[in-house]
């Protein structure tokens, strides 16, 4: 594998665990919300998928990012009665969305990202002192 396809390869991932970091910040900011109507459905956690994909023009597999699923994980319910989101025995429907799941991870695509973002340092570092070899 040549340094232009090294690098190819990493941004690929880079934009993959980016689209994975999107998908699971959205998890974050809706895991207190509830329905606006009582017996509703709340907010649905999501799991990215991702691909490994052939490029023909590469010559490499490349990651990519999926459409995420939806969870299929209960639902939390909460006594609240005096929620406007309660059903008839008090009881609101929150997020099937752990906090703590989602910040693990956050730190395993984050770690996923960093990990692609130092293959492009050494291809361009060794891209660097190749161009200065040719130069001497």
């Amino acid at each position: 594998m040549d340094f232009t396809t090294s690098l190819y390869v990493a941004a690929a991932g880079m934009r993959a665990q980016s689209g994975r970091m999107r998908v699971i910040a959205e998890n974050l900011a809706n895991a207190d919300s509830s329905s606006p109507v009582a017996n509703g459905q709340p907010y649905r956690r999501r799991i990215s998928v991702m691909n490994s994909e052939f490029d023909r023009q590469l010559g490499a597999n490349v990651v990519t990012l999926g459409k995420p699923v939806d969870d299929t994980a209960e639902f939390r319910l909460q006594y609240d009665p005096g929620n406007p989101s309660a059903d008839k025995q008090g009881y609101v429907r929150l997020p099937n969305v752990n906090a703590l799941v989602e910040m693990m991870d956050m730190r395993d695509a984050q770690r996923s990202y960093e990990a692609n973002m130092q293959v492009m340092e050494g291809a361009r570092a060794m891209l660097m002192r190749t161009v200065d070899l040719l130069r001497r």
